[in-house]
């Protein structure tokens, strides 16, 4: 599932991710992460946000049982920190996923180990 509220970010991911093989749930609000924990496997979630707190969204979708991966602007270090240590496995930066993101979220999906940034 892919949580973010910018829904050009919010489709790109989605179809990176189906374009590895997943299917790909989309939700841009609490509520909707709420609904669609019910039935995921994975998170992946945009840290960028207005409409939801990024952070409570990891952990809330780690409480769920779901793998997390995080996305988010490659200079806010500090917010990328903070994603890691609430539980998500990886934080990458928007412009890895815009130019390799069915790669590297399919090797994600499979091995859940680290792949390059």
């Amino acid at each position: 599932m892919v949580l973010a509220d910018d829904l050009i970010w919010q489709d790109r991911l989605a179809r990176a991710l189906e374009a590895s093989g997943a299917e790909a749930s989309r939700a841009k609000t609490a509520p909707e992460l709420d609904r669609a924990l019910e039935c995921a496997d994975f998170a992946v979630i945009d840290l960028t946000s207005r409409a939801y707190d990024p952070l409570l969204a990891i952990e809330r979708a780690r409480s769920a049982g779901a793998r997390v991966l995080a996305v988010g602007q490659h200079d806010d270090l500090e917010l990328r920190k903070r994603a890691v240590a609430r539980g998500a496995e990886r934080v990458f930066a928007y412009r890895k996923l815009f130019e390799d993101g069915p790669a590297t979220l399919e090797r994600w999906l499979r091995t859940g180990t680290p792949v390059a940034q």
